[in-house]
């Protein structure tokens, strides 16, 4: 069996006040990638693409993950969280039974580049009270190789851990840099949802070239070996176990049943979802 089981590229999307984006995951070909519910790329230097954020705006009964290669965004919520997320940086939001907040860019100029998140809660975590949690570069482990690094943002890897973890929910989560023409290995991890998404340059995986803005969707058992073409590389790869609910999405709400969604726009409406 092929190592890559399907291939998929984003497809241009707004969200926020106008932010101009990549739809990767939860698109027409591509949907839930359980528990991987949507997985969004920022990149533009022109400052009207992003400069507008995203304004206050509710959520519940999911996570969200915000990681940045370059630019600064800043967090605020209805629980009085404020942080700044920068370059090789982290922000872990955990929305649960309700949570109103904003992400607003930190600069008036110059690249914003980094990716959103958004992970399911079981059905019993999913009322659980919010929490937020700022992560930046200094906290994310960094595993050196001759010619590539591994930045660990969730999950275990030779011997360390990221900062981002959830209980009783593991995931992994890393951003795997290769000079030109490198080599890295990565051992599986064991679990049943897989995927790699190329950032920047292209890549072979396991022999089979992945060009940058392609997400792939890999086999869970295989090891994968990861060579860079004559350019640097980038490519984030995730991996997490089924949660195997049902799904019912309404824009910021994701909970098991209609019946859910139709409580938490009540609940927002009444000014009750973040109490």
């Amino acid at each position: 069996m092929s190592v890559i089981l399907s291939r998929h590229r984003g497809m241009p999307a707004q969200d926020g006040a106008g932010v101009k984006l990549t739809r990767i995951v939860n698109q027409p070909s591509l949907r839930y990638q359980d528990p991987f519910l949507m997985l969004d790329e920022f990149r533009s230097d022109n400052p009207n693409d992003y400069i507008a954020g995203f304004p206050p705006h509710p959520h519940r009964g999911f996570v969200t993950l915000t990681y940045m290669l370059a630019g600064r965004m800043e967090h605020k919520d209805s629980n009085g969280n404020t942080g700044v997320v920068e370059a090789g940086g982290a922000q872990w939001m955990k929305a649960a039974r309700g949570i109103i907040h904003a992400e607003m860019p930190k600069q008036e100029d110059g690249l914003m580049w980094g990716f959103q998140l958004w992970i399911n809660l079981p059905a019993k975590r999913k009322l659980e009270a919010a929490d937020w949690a700022d992560h930046p570069q200094g906290k994310l482990p960094v595993i050196q190789f001759e010619q590539a690094e591994i930045r660990l943002v969730a999950g275990e890897l030779s011997g360390q851990k990221g900062p981002i973890e959830q209980a009783e929910q593991k995931f992994f989560m890393a951003d795997l840099r290769l000079q030109p023409t490198a080599t890295l290995e990565l051992a599986s991890q064991q679990q049943e949802t897989r995927l790699a998404y190329v950032y920047q340059g292209e890549v072979s995986i396991n022999g089979q070239l992945v060009p940058r803005g392609e997400l792939v969707r890999l086999n869970a058992l295989d090891d994968l070996t990861f060579v860079s073409s004559s350019s640097e590389s980038g490519v984030i790869v995730l991996a997490g176990n089924p949660i195997g609910e049902p799904i019912a999405q309404y824009g910021p709400f994701v909970m098991n049943t209609q019946a859910e969604i139709e409580q938490a726009i009540r609940d927002y409406q009444a000014g009750k979802l973040a109490s």
